[in-house]
């Protein structure tokens, strides 16, 4: 697959007329499209895996902008500004965000394979009102000061559109830090590009090294599940580098029973372990994409808990400017006193268990 990944971001679909060789548009879709001054688009692979005919298609609908992003009750403004601590007193080059003590996330890029319409960094990659300078040097400079970061998030944008030269690069400066103890990739080529992970990228990732490479992907539905992003993630995992799954919870694309289990059970199938669904963020002109706060834990409990193997299981989660807040209330401890704990199962059986003193 060398240079064919190249080949799909020249053809990249970001204008009418390419998207019109994949999809039939509805007149309302041509006409946001003609208006529309954000950001669009996404490779021809992924574009290939819409349906023609159906607006509602839930990988169109990532795509192709919408009329409802000019509606924004609940987004917050200036909202990346707050989540990623950019008005502390804390010195920091615009590439580096910090809601932990040891762990930071390293922006490297603004370019990405897919510009989803979710995205909570919208203010930036999509609409273009934030600009920030992404200098991957400075960002090297401040970890090297920074002794008590062990963790390093490498994030865009999507940072595997970088050249082999330049993850290679930014891969072996961070293993020169001898505090850096894991480096980890957010990247959604695996499922919009997996034409990306080829003989170069392997050759840069691969290998035994006492700083790990661990990458998470974003898959929301099953549709976006193909034999080639199987055969990606059977490459990654072939080299040592394991591939975990950041879904966002969409409203009308991922927010029912049956396809929530859907996704999760074929992530398993094709080597990706799921790991967080993310509540779809503040960030402004994405309100009709939110759910409910309660809809992740609910559809973890009734989709996966009982219904499928354990590892289908993730985390539900917020993300904000304090860090990720789990958003799992407990529905399966149902009562308890000095003797027992009384426990329910998915099937609403209870049972109880020794409640032992500290």
């Amino acid at each position: 697959m060398s240079g064919e990944w190249q080949g799909q971001l020249k053809g990249f679909v970001n204008s009418i007329e390419r998207l019109k060789q994949h999809i039939n548009l509805t007149a309302e879709e041509e006409k946001i499209l003609t208006e529309t001054k954000t950001t669009w688009g996404t490779t021809p692979y992924f574009a290939s895996l819409m349906d023609p005919d159906d607006p509602s298609c839930p990988i169109r609908r990532q795509v192709i902008p919408s009329a409802l992003e000019q509606q924004n009750q609940f987004g917050m403004e200036d909202y990346l500004v707050w989540k990623e601590n950019r008005a502390t007193e804390e010195v920091r080059p615009d590439s580096i965000a910090r809601q932990y003590k040891d762990r930071v996330a390293f922006t490297v890029t603004q370019v990405c394979g897919i510009y989803c319409r979710h995205c909570f960094r919208k203010e930036l990659v999509v609409d273009g009102d934030l600009e920030l300078d992404f200098n991957v040097d400075e960002g090297l400079l401040w970890l090297a000061e920074h002794s008590e970061v062990r963790d390093v998030l490498i994030t865009g944008g999507d940072p595997f559109l970088l050249s082999d030269e330049k993850l290679e690069y930014l891969i072996r400066k961070l293993r020169e830090l001898p505090h850096v103890e894991m480096i980890r990739f957010g990247t959604r080529t695996p499922i919009v590009l997996p034409q990306r992970i080829d003989a170069g990228l392997k050759k840069v990732l691969g290998g035994y090294h006492k700083v790990p490479i661990w990458i998470n992907t974003q898959c929301n539905h099953p549709k976006e599940l193909t034999e080639e992003t199987a055969k990606a993630v059977f490459e990654l995992l072939s080299c040592g580098v394991n591939v975990g799954n950041q879904a966002v919870l969409l409203k009308g694309i991922n927010d029912d029973v049956e396809t929530f289990r859907a996704l999760h059970q074929k992530l398993l199938q094709v080597r990706i372990k799921p790991y967080y669904v993310f509540y779809c963020e503040a960030a402004p002109g994405i309100d009709h994409f939110r759910t409910p706060v309660e809809k992740g834990a609910e559809l973890i409990r009734d989709a996966l808990r009982g219904h499928t193997t354990g590892l289908a299981q993730p985390m539900h989660v917020v993300a904000t400017n304090i860090g990720k807040i789990p958003l799992m209330p407990d529905y399966y401890i149902k009562d308890k006193d000095a003797q027992h704990y009384t426990l329910c199962n998915h099937k609403g059986e209870q049972t109880r268990i020794p409640n032992i003193p500290e």
